[in-house]
């Protein structure tokens, strides 16, 4: 199962080249700055921009030299940054717009997707009486009652403020968990990349450059473009013991384990965790007498310089996953830290995202 897109548009001044081979499964970011690029390629893979290229869908050819499938005959949903519902209409008959389009014997049956996104309270509201999130939940519900072997979704969360996002994140997890429809998703915002996706396209200027599995892709330190202080690790810890009376919880990941505030989060369960540069220090040997509770031992793989000439990012691993840590040339001078040095790993917090 895969999604071949390959796409080339010229406009005065700016030019999208890409090629990418992406899993048909799971979530895809698109992650950039603005204008680099993404929105104009999820509309090539919708139809709605007629670039020159390839795109097939998990063996289905939409276009290629020869075809070119109307954006109307796409068995695909698209989630624009608003949620452009009917204002006329209820929650519920923006639903029924939406299982109108459905000609899939496949297609998500209404109550699952009333029930998945929480939307039971909301059927009989016009649009102007619900809230941000809630209109977007209405959008993604609408998307996903047209039966679609895709979805697109393009920056969604942009007119949320930060409040509504951390309310709004769970159902998305929650559609990427229990739903098998494969998702490119459109962010310039790292902590949504590192709570949704499964894999990460990197973009600038028109380009791909960089792409891969999440967690690798993430912990590069040669990323072309440079995250500052959202650029951190993101990997995969089963929830192992809680302690009540500390309010904390011990995640455990192959070779390694970590402390961090307990959220409920039954054990048994795997999370992701996310840890940034800036939180990691290092030493050449292990403190006891510090308040940080997480110190692993760890292997200096890669190093490279960051924005500002004092700093320097540094990629490590810790059990059989990648770290960054951030610190200053003086001080990875001091420590001597070259490729294959084992050193300890000092970690002052650590993220839950899903």
């Amino acid at each position: 199962m895969s999604i071949a897109a390959r796409f080339r548009v010229d406009y005065a001044g700016f030019a999208l080249d890409v090629d990418l081979d992406l899993p048909g499964s799971g979530v895809t970011a698109l992650f950039g700055r603005s204008g680099c690029g993404k929105t104009t390629l999820l509309r090539c893979m919708a139809g709605l921009e007629r670039g020159a290229g390839r795109l097939a869908v998990n063996g289905e050819t939409w276009q290629d030299a020869g075809t070119f499938v109307p954006t109307h005959r796409r068995p695909l949903g698209y989630v624009f940054q608003d949620a452009r519902l009917f204002a006329h209409l209820d929650v519920a008959r923006n639903l029924d717009f939406g299982a109108r389009r459905s000609g899939s014997a496949g297609a998500v049956r209404r109550d699952a997707v009333v029930e998945l996104l929480g939307l039971g309270p909301l059927l009989d509201r016009l649009p102007a009486r619900l809230s941000g999130g809630e209109q977007q939940r209405v959008a993604i519900a609408r998307a996903l009652l047209a039966g679609p072997r895709l979805l697109l979704m393009d920056e969604p969360l942009a007119s949320l403020d930060h409040a509504r996002k951390q309310e709004f994140l769970p159902w998305l997890e929650r559609v990427r968990d229990e739903l098998e429809i494969p998702v490119i998703y459109v962010s310039h915002a790292p902590d949504e990349v590192a709570r949704l996706a499964d894999h990460l396209v990197v973009m600038d200027a028109g380009r791909v450059v960089a792409q891969g599995p999440l967690a690798e892709t993430l912990a590069r330190v040669d990323l072309p473009i440079k995250l500052g202080e959202d650029a951190g690790a993101v990997f995969a810890a089963t929830v192992a013991e809680r302690d009540a009376e500390w309010h904390l919880a011990r995640v455990e990941f192959p070779g390694g384990e970590l402390w961090v505030r307990d959220n409920g989060t039954p054990v048994g369960r795997v999370v992701r965790v996310r840890i940034l540069a800036r939180d990691v220090s290092i030493a050449n040997s292990r403190h006891e007498d510090s308040s940080i509770l997480n110190v692993l031992p760890a292997t200096v793989l890669a190093h490279a310089a960051e924005d500002h000439p004092s700093q320097v990012l540094v990629q490590l691993r810790v059990g059989e996953n990648l770290l960054l840590g951030r610190l200053t040339r003086r001080s990875a001078q001091r420590l001597d830290l070259a490729p294959g040095r084992e050193v300890w790993v000092q970690i002052k917090a650590v993220a839950l995202v899903g």
